[in-house]
């Protein structure tokens, strides 16, 4: 293909795509999607030690429990950042806060107002999935998830992720299990940027510090 036609091809490609001749539309299904979903082929248990690795590299915590492990996990991680106060969605499970003792638990309907939850402390949440390659979590808002201001204001995130059933390996198998209806957080560690200097800040747009939980199945590691 000369110059001129790779040119040429590049600006129909891009009216099609803008839609800008008359009687022609955008049509997703042209588009060749031939590309690999994923780089390997894991197992569920390589997928969620990759996903740890990769977010560890992000500066989360990462955690390993199975169910029965999880309130005694939430409660440690509770007392060891001497947290006083905790918000939670309203689809959080009773149980995940059966084991926690001397936090007041704020349960949020909507509202509760940014001024507030800049007095809270902690935050525990579910998630919609997570990404192993990125190290990504993302949060949809569902009921075990709640508002995004909610992940936003407080200090300190504790996020719970059951394997397998909520990691995937590549961001092509994640787009496929999300609702582009629903506002989605994508959360790759703590909050962080770099100034002028490219000295790391955290906590600028988010919470400084990032618990993530990997609830597996019975028989998995606690």
């Amino acid at each position: 293909m000369t110059a001129n036609t790779s040119r040429d091809e590049v600006l129909r490609r891009v009216r099609q795509a803008l839609g800008d001749r008359p009687g022609s539309t955008p049509d997703p299904g042209t588009i060749p999607r031939t590309y690999l979903t994923t780089h390997a082929d894991r197992t569920p248990e390589q997928s969620a030690d990759l996903l740890a690795d990769n977010l560890a590299d992000y500066r989360a915590h990462v955690h390993r429990t199975h169910a029965a492990g999880l309130p005694a996990t939430i409660a440690h991680l509770l007392a060891d950042h001497g947290t006083r106060n905790a918000v939670v969605p309203p689809g959080v499970p009773a149980d995940w806060l059966s084991a926690t003792a001397g936090v007041e638990i704020h349960h949020d309907h909507g509202e509760l107002t940014a001024r507030t939850l800049d007095t809270v402390d902690t935050v525990i949440t579910g998630c919609a999935l997570a990404i192993a390659e990125t190290g990504t979590i993302v949060l949809d808002t569902s009921p075990d998830q709640g508002r995004r201001i909610l992940t936003l204001v407080p200090d300190h995130h504790i996020c719970v992720v059951n394997t397998p059933d909520q990691v995937v390996d590549s961001l092509p198998q994640a787009l496929p299990r999300l609702t582009p209806a629903h506002p989605l957080t994508w959360i790759s560690g703590p909050s962080a940027t770099s100034d002028i200097e490219l000295d790391r800040v955290e906590g600028v747009h988010g919470p400084r510090t990032l618990d993530v939980i990997l609830v597996g199945p019975p028989s998995g590691p606690r």
